[in-house]
């Protein structure tokens, strides 16, 4: 006998409690450890939605996903209604114009998505065993949402591999794109990196570090508690400066730095640097079971190679010591030459019309074969050895 599935949708993430929620999307925490994907923990989308980050006026409608077999939650997702494209960083800005220009609507649209995030993890969150069941729930009730609804598309982005090349046998397409990663394959020290590049790469990050370090101040890293709420002050500067010249209006709001003090600071790393005691740049980073993921960065004085030093030394160093890799967000193909190698990002996509479906179709098998050659080069010109890079391939 087939098990009754009810899909429920809710505006709240406290209409699913943090137990019923990380049971799903963290169930490794169980054993005290850190969660593989803090991005997806009931703590950091509240704090979005407590912050007004995402909701009213933000683009970003909440409309998180429930799947239940006889009552029992199998699955949650974090489900977005938007109004834009902003902040999603696997573009669809072309598709959106194209469907316009043709007579359609192209907003509202749906979401599986972590807002502001281009970090790679479960976007179909169930519980162990649950894994099959409640992903096939959670996606056939996302298209049967935006179908019942004459939405345009729904787009589930930054997926895992497995949930891509699942959704694809379930009907959606896939799309890859392109990150920069550091793999740590149980480095010992910064050297022991460093003796894995080529001489010529090798001298550069030596010089690099050395001169951002001599800046004239002084460099730390903060974590939990030894992140004070005056650190959020100066990194909030910091954001609304980088923000304000990459995207125009920041995406976060004042008050999540708050909440982020209150809820998230164990999760975090903070990278400051210090002229006379007073923070003049800094980088923020999630840290994560397995990776450390590097998200923001910004500064009020501008010295040479600091913004290396922050975001990808510093990065390294701190994975180095805690037995992680790390992911350093979104573009960027001057994290290459500093140890950060191209790979695959996964996301996967349902349109509506078939028509229109066809033609994006058309498009991300060009596209592919495009990303697929790119990784292939830039693998090519790394900073590593030979030896390193044929390990690689």
């Amino acid at each position: 006998m087939t098990a009754t599935i009810e899909i429920t949708t809710h505006t709240r993430i406290d209409d699913i409690s943090a137990a019923d929620w990380d049971g799903c999307a963290c169930p490794e925490t169980a054993d005290g450890g850190r969660p593989h994907d803090p991005f997806t923990t009931h703590r950091f989308l509240k704090a979005l939605e407590d912050s007004g980050s995402v909701g009213t006026g933000s683009g970003w409608q909440p409309r998180y996903l429930a799947a239940r077999a006889e009552g029992k939650l199998i699955g949650v997702a974090p489900l977005f209604a938007k109004s834009h494209s902003q902040g999603e960083y696997i573009f669809d800005h072309g598709w959106a114009d194209a469907w316009e220009r043709a007579g359609g609507r192209y907003y509202p649209k749906l979401q599986i998505a972590v807002p502001f995030t281009p970090a790679t993890g479960r976007r179909f969150l169930t519980p162990p065993g649950e894994e099959v069941h409640g992903m096939a729930a959670l996606l056939q009730g996302a298209v049967q949402i935006a179908a019942e609804n004459r939405l345009s598309s729904l787009h589930v982005t930054f997926c895992t591999e497995a949930e891509a090349l699942a959704g694809a046998e379930m009907g959606l397409l896939a799309r890859t794109g392109q990150q920069f990663h550091w793999e740590n394959p149980g480095y010992g020290s910064f050297e022991d990196f460093l003796a894995e590049l080529s001489s010529r790469k090798r001298k550069m990050i030596r010089k690099e570090r050395a001169e951002a370090q001599g800046f004239g101040g002084q460099i730390v890293q903060l974590t939990g508690k030894d992140i004070h709420p005056e650190h959020w002050d100066a990194f909030w500067a910091f954001y609304q400066d980088t923000g304000n010249r990459k995207w125009g209006t920041p995406y976060l709001t004042r008050r999540f730095f708050d909440l982020a003090h209150e809820r998230l600071r164990d999760d975090m790393l903070m990278v400051l640097a210090l002229d006379d005691g007073r923070p003049i740049a800094g980088a923020l980073n999630f840290i994560g079971r397995e990776t450390l993921f590097g998200r923001y960065w910004g500064c009020t004085q501008h010295h040479p190679f600091l913004h290396f030093e922050l975001c990808y030394y510093q990065a390294i160093d701190y994975a180095i010591a805690h037995g992680l890799r790390v992911e350093a967000g979104a573009q960027g193909e001057h994290k290459l030459a500093r140890g950060y190698l191209p790979v695959e990002t996964h996301s996967l996509h349902w349109i509506g019309d078939e028509g229109f479906r066809d033609a994006v179709a058309r498009y991300l098998e060009a596209e592919k074969r495009a990303v697929d050659h790119e990784i292939e080069v830039l693998t090519q010109y790394g900073p590593f050895k030979r030896h390193h890079q044929e390990e690689q391939q």
